[in-house]
């Protein structure tokens, strides 16, 4: 169950992990004033999954969106496992390529939307980046899950779970930020 739900035993311990940082203020988010919220960027770590994923149900749903990984190669193909579950819920990554923190240029009006608490602490840390509005993508999850624990190399199940939750926070993000819309 573990490791279709949670991806291994480590992503579950982040995700309880999760919970006190964000209800104790140590998650180093900053909240956006939604009306100034123009896009909508995706972070994870290889931009080959998760936040690859967003991006592709955020540009399908409408919305200005962006994402770029905290290490990775720029040009890398998603990861084929992501592509497969992509796929499977209606939605083709055959065509992205990550972009890697050091390539991504800020746009005023970003929001920067992590998978967990760490990589929110790395953006906070990045002085190009710590100006700009940044959550947890999970907030938007039902139930909330912010640790959305990476699934690169981790089963197919989970893979296909955690683009599900992802798809979910993503439609969620459509109603908080209709600024993001794109016209």
């Amino acid at each position: 169950m573990i490791r279709s739900r949670f991806g291994t035993f480590r992503g579950l311990v982040r995700l309880a992990l999760s919970y006190p940082q964000l209800a104790l203020g140590r998650s180093a988010s900053v909240a956006p004033d939604p009306a100034q919220v123009r896009r909508l960027v995706f972070v994870c770590q290889g931009n080959i999954c998760r936040s690859a994923f967003a991006d592709v149900v955020a540009r399908g749903a409408g919305l200005n969106s962006a994402s770029f990984g905290l290490s990775t190669t720029t040009g890398r193909e998603a990861h084929g496992p992501a592509i497969a579950a992509a796929s499977m819920l209606g939605h083709d990554m055959r065509t992205h390529r990550a972009i890697d923190l050091a390539d991504y240029i800020p746009e005023s009006g970003d929001l920067l939307l992590a998978m967990e608490v760490r990589q929110l602490h790395r953006l906070a840390a990045d002085q190009r980046l710590a100006a700009l509005p940044r959550m947890l993508l999970g907030r938007w999850t039902r139930p909330m899950l912010p640790h959305l624990h990476d699934p690169y190399m981790l089963d197919d199940r989970y893979m296909a779970q955690c683009l599900a939750r992802i798809e979910q926070a993503v439609g969620a993000l459509v109603r908080a930020f209709p600024g993001a819309r794109l016209s």
